[in-house]
């Protein structure tokens, strides 16, 4: 089998998944004249259901028996965590409505990042991992970097409350609600982790895929087909609920000219949203044994990539230097601590190639001794 690994590709792959995790909201806005429900209704079935089933069958020759062949424990174990995370995207709208792009995903991914990163290694029984080299160790060292940087951001939209006027405060963010931000930013952030739970869970559908002669590139796609899948069976349970509590089906056929456009326009966000983890599962392999930080890349890329948007949206216009420093410091940090992952996964590749060369040599005498015995 030939050698995928390539960080500098894996972490590339990582930071346009978080970028893709950043501006997956904006298509929202050309949304007109619908409920919340009804959007994201149309925004989970492209982003959870087509997109990646389309994906699957394009990349995966032998989709039908990995899925069929898999472990029943294995199948529902994604789609449950994939239905955690579901619990946790349900209010992922919601933080963005009351805290913004920039502060609402710095604080949700954060949460997302931390508990999605550290605990899948824990649970699976390989903590030493974390810890296990020099390089593992400044890897380790650039994701807790990554979250003093999301805590910064965090300070910056506390800071933010307390300088801006309520008329200012809803100029930039209509519902701003710093309070009911942070409980739903909280709720939703934790139960999101299930998002990197279920992606971490399928090793079993992965080798039946590369098995079956799936590029190891795609291995990951029909994991993420499966944890997706369980999300949106909550998501759409919970959207249809809501239509029928609000009445807003009609939704669906008001406005004449307007349904196409938002059908299309929600659909375009649930697929952006969708790629942030197409990106982590294609970037996995060539990070070899450090496949389990793509997580924590995406989301420290994704409040990176925010706080950008946030600022270009004019969403922190109007606050003091205090706030200003804050942020600054909080995506410096975030670069920072990009730089201090890059430079452990080099440490880590170069302390490997030793070990590289030896299979090699190895293999050339197996093959060597074969030839011979032919």
């Amino acid at each position: 089998m030939l050698d995928t690994t390539n960080p500098a590709v894996g972490m590339i792959l990582f930071a346009c998944g978080g970028l893709a995790g950043a501006v997956f909201a904006l298509p929202f806005k050309r949304v007109k004249n619908w409920a919340y429900e009804s959007y994201w209704l149309f925004y989970a079935i492209f982003g959870l259901v087509l997109f990646p089933w389309a994906l699957a069958l394009l990349t995966v020759p032998n989709l039908k028996e990995v899925l069929t062949e898999a472990p029943a424990g294995v199948l529902v174990r994604c789609a449950g965590f994939g239905a955690l995370w579901g619990l946790g995207g349900l209010t992922w709208g919601l933080m963005i409505r009351y805290l913004g792009i920039g502060l609402g995903l710095a604080i949700g991914c954060g949460l997302c990042s931390a508990t999605g990163t550290l605990i899948p290694p824990i649970v699976a029984g390989k903590a030493a991992d974390l810890v296990k080299d020099t390089g593992s160790i400044v890897v380790l060292l650039g994701v807790f970097g990554s979250l003093a940087g999301i805590a910064l951001v965090g300070l910056a939209g506390k800071a933010k409350e307390s300088e801006l006027s309520e008329e200012e405060k809803k100029r930039a963010v209509a519902e701003f609600d710093f309070k009911k931000g942070m409980l739903v930013a909280l709720f939703s952030g934790i139960a999101s982790a299930g998002m990197n739970f279920g992606l971490q869970s399928g090793d079993v559908l992965q080798e039946a895929a590369v098995r079956g002669g799936t590029l190891s590139t795609w291995q990951g796609i029909p994991v993420l087909v499966v944890v997706l899948l369980g999300g949106f069976v909550v998501n759409a349970a919970w959207c249809l609920t809501q239509n029928a509590k609000n009445r807003t089906f009609g939704d669906y056929s008001k406005g004449g000219s307007l349904v196409v456009p938002n059908i299309f326009f929600a659909g375009l966000a649930g697929v952006i949203w969708a790629m942030q983890f197409v990106c982590q599962k294609v970037g996995e392999p060539a990070m070899g044994d450090m496949a389990y930080i793509g997580f924590a890349i995406v989301m420290g890329s994704s409040i990176f990539f925010s706080s950008l948007v946030g600022i270009l949206l004019g969403e922190w216009r109007g606050v003091g230097t205090k706030t200003k420093t804050l942020l600054g410091l909080g995506i410096v940090t975030l670069l920072v601590s990009f730089c201090v992952i890059s430079y452990g996964n080099k440490l880590k590749e170069q302390a490997s190639r030793p070990e590289v060369m030896a299979e090699k040599e190895v293999q050339k005498a197996v093959d060597a001794v074969e030839r011979l015995q032919k």
